[in-house]
């Protein structure tokens, strides 16, 4: 394994059992073999940790450049970022199609965009993709 992460930028760890601490996965001597600027997150890190080095909370910068990210909770800060950009694609989306003078929507169904969202109009089932699965 020491030679597989050796060429990653990014490692990923997500061990855990319940009840009992998070396996060790990466060592030390493997993170000594990857590249500076490489980057580790150990979600594993609230239960003791899958990386040699990671701290709680913290965010350490080994003696080769290698970052090791133990902040907790990850699950718990994903449903922020993702209402963000739920929210920023929303806005995007009736932005283009917002007609200023009449101040209302105008969902052209020529148009690719509203072609691949839209599922049913005036009632009938018009996704092309839906229609074919259906069959």
């Amino acid at each position: 394994m020491k030679n597989i992460i050796s060429q990653a930028d990014i490692v990923i760890t997500t061990a855990q059992v319940f009840g009992r601490p998070a396996p060790l996965i990466v060592t030390g001597a493997m993170v000594k073999a990857m590249k500076s600027g490489s980057i580790i997150v150990d979600m594993g890190v609230e239960t003791g940790g899958n990386v040699e080095g990671s701290v709680f909370g913290e965010e350490v910068l080994t003696e080769n450049g290698v970052t090791i990210l133990g902040q907790g909770n990850l699950p718990g800060r994903v449903g922020k970022h993702a209402s963000q950009m739920y929210s920023s694609n929303l806005l995007n989306f009736v932005s283009e199609f917002w007609d200023s003078e009449k101040k209302k929507l105008n969902l052209r169904s020529d148009d690719e965009i509203v072609k691949s969202c839209m599922i049913t109009r005036g009632g009938e089932l018009v996704n092309e993709i839906i229609i074919k699965n259906r069959q």
